[in-house]
């Protein structure tokens, strides 16, 4: 049954039109949205297309808070009519906002558009969307831009495909903001999370062993294996090399310039043997040490042995540029790891080598120095 409208709703709508006030406006958008959803009324072909016809003249000539006003009340209707949806989601931000959010009328395609073509807020926007498909997803992760990315993460109806999903995971090598909401979403494979064991901080290390019940020691051999591809199979210190280290070490040569300077020269084995003397650690636990991802447990064992922070930084960023695959060192590493340094105390640090010439667990004993409840070690 189609219901006309009543002649009383009629003049109020003509007088409505005619005020051009603000207040005016913003009540004949309402008027009209109402109509336009009352679920009591059956408007007829012509009605509706008078209806629309208000609304999309309110759209082109009403101030921004009457805009405003209309897109609220036509974001959460998925039967609005999309070539209004549309154009309210391609309006200023302020007005495109609760449309972007909530309103299911856009189709991929639109939102796609308005990803490439709109700005970063009207992109951050379609991030909080209730449900984002893969489509819409690359879209977002191909505007580079970290605080999209990371906004898309963090929510988790948004399906991203496995493919985008290892770009993601590659490119939190050098954007941590990634690191954390990939290892919290339930869609990021094992394997993956697996491959950013090494270069994440010691508590999303935790937090990987923790919620994709990986083995420790699965990780721990592919560490060692990664050490051998750089040192080759034998990753003892040949005889001649221990016997150097040891005549440095009672010559008192071995000083922390010194081993830069060893460093620098690639010697490794005989670096590793300096320090492994200097700070009574074993070999192969050094060995980890040089190349074990974040460099905490590298950044300890210096200060416990008193090397200056701007030594323990030339130290550290020729031991990372040893490290197999891509060399570039990422600043955001070095910084994380000085500010680390800082908040080192000395009695803290030579209380953990000590745990250490004891006890090899190197990674437990730095997720519960980072812990905020941990308690000291004892010595």
């Amino acid at each position: 049954m189609v219901l006309a409208l009543s002649v009383n709703t009629v003049e109020q709508l003509l007088s409505l039109a005619r005020d051009k006030t603000v207040a005016a406006r913003t009540r004949l958008a309402e008027t009209v949205s109402d109509l336009f959803f009352d679920q009591a009324k059956v408007l007829s072909d012509r009605e509706r297309t008078l209806m629309i016809d208000i609304l999309r003249q309110l759209i082109h000539d009403a101030e921004m808070s009457v805009r405003r006003t209309l897109a609220e009340r036509l974001a959460d209707k998925s039967s609005a009519p999309r070539e209004l949806i549309v154009e309210l989601a391609n309006d200023q931000i302020e007005v495109a906002y609760p449309i972007l959010v909530k309103s299911d009328a856009l189709h991929d395609a639109e939102l796609i558009e308005i990803v490439r073509h709109r700005t970063l807020e009207h992109q951050l926007a379609i991030t909080l969307r209730r449900s984002l498909s893969e489509p819409v997803s690359d879209a977002l992760v191909e505007t580079n831009n970290p605080a999209v990315v990371t906004s898309l993460l963090e929510n988790p109806n948004a399906q991203i495909s496995r493919m985008t999903l290892e770009y993601l995971v590659e490119e939190s090598k050098r954007i941590d903001s990634y690191q954390n909401p990939l290892l919290r979403r339930n869609d990021l494979p094992p394997a993956l999370a697996k491959r950013m064991y090494y270069w994440v901080s010691a508590a999303l290390r935790k937090h990987i062993l923790d919620k994709f019940a990986i083995d420790p020691t699965e990780l721990d051999d592919s560490l060692e294996s990664s050490i051998r591809s750089i040192l080759g199979d034998d990753t003892s210190a040949s005889r001649p090399t221990a016997e150097l280290a040891e005549a440095l070490i009672k010559s008192h040569a071995a000083t922390p310039q010194f081993l830069v300077k060893v460093l620098r020269e690639g010697e490794i084995p005989l670096f590793e043997a300096l320090l492994s003397r200097l700070t009574g650690l074993r070999d192969v636990l050094l060995r980890r040490f040089m190349f074990e991802p974040g460099g905490e447990a590298l950044a300890i064992a210096c200060r416990a042995i008193g090397i200056e922070k701007a030594v323990f930084a030339t130290i550290f960023l020729l031991s990372r540029k040893a490290r197999p695959g891509d060399q570039i060192v990422d600043p955001n590493e070095v910084s994380q790891v000085l500010d680390f340094y800082d908040r080192l105390d000395i009695p803290a640090a030579k209380n953990l080598l000590r745990r250490w010439q004891r006890d090899p667990d190197f990674l437990d004993a730095i997720r519960r120095l980072e812990s905020p409840n941990a308690k000291k070690p004892r010595s």
